[in-house]
């Protein structure tokens, strides 16, 4: 039973299963959001931020903090035999990064779309990377790429306490499906 699932995930204190809601029919899924350097140095924090509350996503983790290379190692862990791997680091580790746990219906494929290609001259206008990017190395902000992945970064970036599990005045209306 799903209910049965999500109880022992929460027992266990697991941050990326959030609670069902009552009388909702999907489980609510969770995303980490990251405004990298570039992003924050442009000062595009807000206007991020703005964009998925708009969407109709929850907030419900949000901390900046200057990224150390273990944590990024781990992240980028399938990165590592890559060509531009340390210049990456270098880039990730220039100054604060913004990282954020959004929470919603479907919200890991649709904070995808949202952010749009990786390259930004493929990137389609209105999302944040075709409308802030400008070059496939400074191109703004990371978004899980999908529901384990999401599962993971949050699990590396944020410890369960760091999380918040709160009702939306507009969860109802933003929610059910």
């Amino acid at each position: 039973c799903l209910c049965t699932f999500l109880l022992v995930f929460e027992a266990l204190n697991c941050c990326s299963v959030p609670s069902v809601a009552p009388g909702l029919p999907n489980v609510t899924e969770r995303t980490l959001i990251a405004v990298k350097p570039d992003g924050v140095q442009r000062r595009l924090v807000g206007q991020i931020i703005q964009r998925f509350e708009r969407r109709g996503f929850k907030m419900v983790g949000l901390k900046m903090l200057q990224v150390s290379e273990d944590l990024l190692s781990q992240h980028y862990c399938e990165l590592r035999t890559k060509p531009f791997y340390p210049s990456l680091l270098h880039y990730m580790t220039s100054g604060p990064v913004v990282v954020m746990v959004w929470e919603g219906h479907n919200v890991v494929q649709t904070s995808r779309t949202m952010v749009g290609h990786t390259n930004p001259a493929v990137a389609q206008a209105g999302t944040v990377r075709g409308d802030f990017s400008i070059h496939v190395s400074r191109n703004v902000v990371h978004a899980s790429d999908s529901l384990e992945g999401a599962q993971r970064e949050i699990q590396l970036w944020f410890q369960g306490k760091e999380l918040l599990n709160w009702d939306c005045c507009d969860q109802t209306s933003t929610s059910e499906v």
